[in-house]
């Protein structure tokens, strides 16, 4: 892609030679590789206990522990095909609307579209079915505009249904927090006046990840913030993109050596570790106005794991997205991400809205178009899309669940209509104090 360069603000810098549109699309080109058969797809059913519940967490060593909202239970790492029986039992005195970002047709555990919120107090079950390897994050924060505390996420991995030759599979979750003078975390969509930005990763203000000469890693990013794109390089490394938003890609280098992550968004990538042993490298995170070190990849004294590193990986195994969309015969929808004149509502009045009505195995087009005066983060549920080119003839060769769309700009969308029964679609623009608003549609 050739754009024009626009910098935001103080963005761009010897570290992070990143302009506007390559902070907020972040993406380079790839292609997906050949489907797997269904048959390797064994389906083992899991029991799943959750509880959304307080805790108080160490944010600033300096001030008191901050309170917020999050998901409690065991890891969440699954393998393709397995099937959940989630019990999700709410600890927190309001209701709670528990979402699956990168689920595809998960119909019956889809938050307020198909299923009511949880009251306090309360427990549900439900069934969710993993068709899909990938990183998903689990996200109870739906309902959690001017709350008294924010939310936390959780990462959910679903391992490819054959071994992936690496050695370290982590997860890399980054959180944002706006806390006061005295130490307390701001909920989204409040004033953040007199509040300051700062993120942490894995929970922590900075995290070492150690690794062996010519070791090759698997980082899995995450962006669990609320509101703000952010950009991760790792100096002197190069990163290699192998999935994006949970769906596999032609293996390419991160743009600019950077990954741009809308709230929300996830990259997998592959890190072939080249430094000499005792050295490290700092992982970098950009915000839009400054960047700081996170944390450090360090390379130890220990025995290598081989002595020279390994050839280039192949494309991770395919989940078996359509190769082509027929965009002649689509359904097309002018969608204007313009608040609630737009027929968006807040999550508490989705009730009172129409959907968008998609025909079952009809390849659908959406026309986003923000006229807002700042980037807005659009996320569909349920489905997987393309990024169509200027010229509506053809697609960007990768898939996402999640797009942050500058203002002024339109951007088209294409996806197959495959899965049915009723999914959300989320907007809100990149500022704190802006509403999370939604809208939902229908497949059959």
């Amino acid at each position: 892609m050739h754009e024009k360069m626009v910098r935001i603000g103080p963005m761009a810098s010897p570290e992070f030679p990143l302009d506007r549109r390559a902070f907020l699309t972040g993406l380079g080109a790839a292609s997906l590789c050949p489907a797997l058969p269904a048959s390797v797809m064994a389906q083992t059913r899991i029991a799943l206990t959750l509880q959304t519940r307080a805790e108080r967490i160490s944010l600033r060593p300096d001030q008191a522990d901050a309170s917020v909202w999050s998901i409690g239970g065991p890891e969440l790492r699954f393998k393709r095909g397995d099937m959940l029986d989630v019990s999700l039992a709410n600890g927190e005195p309001g209701p709670v609307a528990l979402s699956w970002r990168g689920i595809d047709g998960g119909a019956a555990a889809e938050p307020l579209a198909s299923r009511p919120p949880l009251a306090a107090g309360a427990t549900e079950t439900f069934a969710l079915h993993l068709r899909h390897a990938g990183t998903f994050l689990c996200d109870a924060g739906l309902l959690g505009d001017g709350g008294a505390r924010p939310s936390r996420g959780r990462a959910l991995i679903a391992a490819e249904s054959s071994p992936i030759s690496v050695d370290r599979d982590e997860v890399l979750l980054i959180e944002e927090w706006r806390l006061k003078s005295d130490g307390s975390a701001l909920a989204p969509g409040l004033d953040p006046e007199n509040s300051k930005l700062f993120h942490t990763i894995n929970g922590k203000t900075s995290l070492d990840i150690s690794a062996r000469v010519n070791d090759r890693l698997r980082l899995r990013f995450i962006n669990a913030g609320h509101r703000t794109v952010v950009a991760v390089k790792i100096e002197n490394l190069e990163l290699r993109v192998m999935a994006i938003d949970g769906q596999p890609a032609e293996p390419f280098p991160a743009r600019n050596g950077a990954l741009v992550l809308p709230p929300g968004g996830r990259t997998d990538i592959f890190v072939d570790v080249t430094g000499a042993a005792g050295t490290s490298s700092s992982i970098l995170l950009h915000d839009g106005k400054e960047a700081r070190s996170i944390g450090r990849l360090i390379v130890t004294d220990a025995q290598p794991t081989r002595s020279t590193p390994q050839r280039p990986a192949p494309p991770l195994p395919s989940n078996g997205l359509p190769t082509q969309l027929d965009l002649k015969s689509a359904q097309r929808f002018e969608l204007p991400l313009a608040g609630l004149q737009a027929g968006w509502v807040a999550p508490t009045k989705l009730s009172t809205t129409d959907p968008l009505a998609f025909r079952a195995g009809r390849t659908v087009v959406l026309a986003l178009t923000n006229p807002g005066a700042r980037p807005n983060v659009f996320h569909l549920h349920g489905h997987h899309f393309r990024l169509l080119d200027r010229l509506d003839d053809g697609w960007k060769p990768f898939w996402l669940d999640t797009l942050a769309i500058e203002p002024g700009q339109t951007q088209r969308i294409a996806f197959l209509a495959e899965h049915a029964g009723r999914y959300l679609i989320e907007s809100v623009a990149t500022d704190w104090a802006a509403p999370r608003l939604l809208r939902w549609y229908s497949v059959a």
